[in-house]
C-alpha cells in the first residue's frame, strides 16, 4: 500500500515539477533528506525517484521561462572550486580505479545543489525548501523522540537504511541541524496552538538527538546552545529556559547513557576515541605526503599500514575536515571550510542589509537559526563523516537566496541626505557668520536625550546656533 501511495504521488507531482522547476529541487530535497521510498517494503523501495526527480527537473529547466540565474557570490564560488578539487583528486587515488561509486553520489548532490542555486530565488521558494527539510527530519525525530521515551533510552535511534544519516551518530547530527530551522518555522506560525505543536516536535527531535547515544551530538547540541545563550538578548531568560530544556531531556536518560557521555572526558581509555584519533593522524599523514589526497577509499588496512600509528585499528574518519584532509588534502579541506566560512559571512551580510527595511522581517530570525544551525554542524560534523551530507549544503543555498532576495530592496533603498554644511565631527552643526551686532560667545547646549552621536553620516545635527538672540 505504501508503494502504491509514495508512486501515485509522485506521479501526480510531475505536472507540477515541470511547470516549476522549484518544486523540482523541493521534490529532490525530500528525497534526499527523508528518503520515503525507505519506509515501503515492495517495489517502490529500489525504484529510482531522485534520478526521474533531477530528469524532470532539468527538462523543466529546458522548457520553462522562470527566473533561472546562477549568480557566483563567494559560497557558491567556494562550492565550484570544491567540486572541481574533487573531481581532480579522484583522478589520482591512492587505490587505482577506486571511489567512483561515491565520486558519482557526491557530484550528483553538489550538481543539484547549484540547480537549487539557479532557481530558488524568492521567499516563497526559500521557505518550500525550509519546510521540507523540517518535515524530513522532523518525522524520523519525533518518531526517535517517542521510541526514547517509551523505552527510557535503553536503546538507540537509528535513520533511513541506505542513506547518509543511516546510523545513530549521523542522525543525530542531521537532528541537531534541523531544529534551528524548527524554531525557525515556529517563528512564523500565526496560532497558539500551531506554535506549541512546533515546541512539542523540537522537543522530541532533541530527545531523539540525545537517545541516539552520540557523545557528538551531545557536543553540538551543548555548543548551538552556548551560540543561543551569547546571542539572546535576555540571556537570563534564555539561560533558565535551556537549562530547564536539558534537565527534561537529561532525566528521561538510563545510567549507561551519562556513563557513556562521560568517557568524553576520559577519551585516552576509550578504545572508540583512541580509534578515532587513529585515523585522524592516518588522514594527516597521508594529506602531508600526497598533495591530492587519497580519494575516497583510504579507510582499509593498505592505507593505515602505511599512514596511521596503529596499522591493526582501522576506523572511517569520523570528522568531516579529517574525512576531507584525507581524501582531497590540505587543499580540500581549505576549500571545504572556505564553504562555511563564505557561508557564515553571507547570512551575516544578508542580516545587516535587511535591516531596517519593511516586508524583510523575517530575513534577521532566518539568518540567526543558520548560523545556528552551522555551529551544530560545525562542532558535531567534528566527530562524524558526514563531509558530503545534503542538508547543510541546502543551508548554504537557503542563506545564499535569502541574501539575494535582500539586495534589490537594500539598492533601492532611500539614504538618509547629509544636512548641508554638516561634517562628521561637527558636534552642533556649523555656526552661522553674523554680521550685525557684536559677537556673543556661544553657549553649549545641553545634551538632548535624543543626542545623535555616533550615528555617523545617517545622523540628525542640532544647529543649535540658529535660533540664538544675537542682540543685546
Amino acid at each position: 500500500m505504501r508503494d502504491i501511495a509514495l508512486l501515485v504521488f509522485f506521479i501526480g507531482c510531475i505536472p507540477f515539477m515541470l511547470k516549476r522547476p522549484a518544486l523540482g529541487v523541493v521534490m529532490w530535497v525530500w528525497l534526499s533528506v527523508m528518503n520515503p521510498h525507505r519506509l515501503t517494503y515492495g517495489f517502490a523501495y529500489g525504484l529510482q525517484f531522485a534520478a526521474a526527480t533531477a530528469v524532470i527537473t532539468f527538462l523543466a529547466l529546458a522548457v520553462t521561462k522562470e527566473k533561472k540565474q546562477l549568480t557566483f557570490t563567494p559560497p557558491v564560488v567556494a562550492l565550484a572550486l570544491f567540486s572541481g578539487w574533487i573531481c581532480l583528486t579522484s583522478l589520482f587515488p591512492y587505490h587505482d580505479g577506486a571511489g567512483y561509486d561515491m565520486w558519482s553520489r557526491v557530484m550528483k548532490i553538489f550538481l543539484m545543489t547549484f540547480v537549487a542555486l539557479t532557481v530558488i530565488h524568492d521567499k516563497k521558494q526559500i521557505h518550500w525548501m525550509i519546510w521540507t527539510i523540517v518535515f524530513s527530519l522532523a518525522f524520523y525525530g519525533a518518531k526517535g523522540g517517542l521510541f526514547t521515551l517509551l523505552h527510557g533510552g535503553n536503546f538507540l535511534v537509528w535513520g533511513p537504511e541506505g542513506s547518509f544519516i543511516e546510523g545513530n551518530n549521523e542522525v543525530a547530527l542531521a537532528f541537531v541541524i534541523a531544529i534551528p530551522l524548527m524554531r525557525y518555522v515556529q517563528i512564523g506560525l500565526k496560532k497558539k496552538w500551531q506554535q506549541l505543536g512546533m515546541t512539542a516536535v523540537m522537543l522530541l527531535t532533541a530527545f531523539a538527538a540525545i537517545g541516539s547515544h552520540s557523545r557528538g551530538a551531545l557536543l553540538a547540541i551543548a555548543a548551538m546552545a552556548a551560540f543561543l545563550w551569547w546571542k539572546s538578548r535576555n540571556k537570563f531568560v534564555m539561560g533558565v529556559a535551556l537549562a530547564l530544556a536539558g534537565v527534561v531531556v537529561l532525566s528521561f536518560m538510563p545510567a549507561e547513557w551519562f556513563a557513556r557521555m562521560q568517557t568524553i572526558q576520559t577519551y585516552d581509555e576509550d578504545s572508540s576515541a583512541q580509534g578515532r584519533i587513529n585515523a585522524w593522524w592516518m588522514a594527516f599523514h597521508l594529506a602531508s605526503e600526497r598533495p591530492l589526497g587519497g580519494g575516497f577509499e583510504i579507510y582499509d588496512y593498505d592505507v593505515f599500514a602505511r599512514y596511521a600509528p596503529n596499522p591493526l585499528d582501522v576506523h572511517a574518519a569520523h570528522s568531516i575536515y579529517f574525512q576531507v584532509m584525507g581524501e582531497h588534502g590540505f587543499i580540500g579541506l581549505f576549500l571545504f571550510m572556505a564553504i562555511g566560512a563564505f557561508t557564515w559571512m553571507a547570512a551575516s551580510d544578508g542580516k545587516r542589509k535587511a535591516k531596517g527595511l519593511v516586508g524583510l522581517e523575517w530575513v534577521a530570525p532566518l539568518m540567526d537559526m543558520m548560523k545556528v544551525s552551522m555551529v551544530g554542524y560545525g562542532v558535531g560534523g567534528a566527530f562524524l563523516s558526514l563531509a558530503y551530507f545534503d542538508v547543510p549544503y541546502y543551508v548554504m543555498v537557503i542563506v545564499v537566496a535569502t541574501r539575494a532576495a535582500v539586495l534589490p530592496a537594500f539598492n533601492s533603498r532611500v539614504v538618509p541626505q547629509r544636512p548641508d554644511g554638516f561634517r562628521r565631527g561637527d558636534r552642533f552643526g556649523v555656526v552661522p557668520v553674523v554680521d550685525d551686532g557684536p559677537e556673543l560667545a556661544p553657549v553649549k547646549p545641553p545634551r538632548a536625550r535624543d543626542d545623535w552621536r555616533g550615528q555617523g553620516a545617517y545622523a540628525k545635527p542640532l544647529n543649535a546656533f540658529d535660533a540664538m538672540d544675537t542682540t543685546r
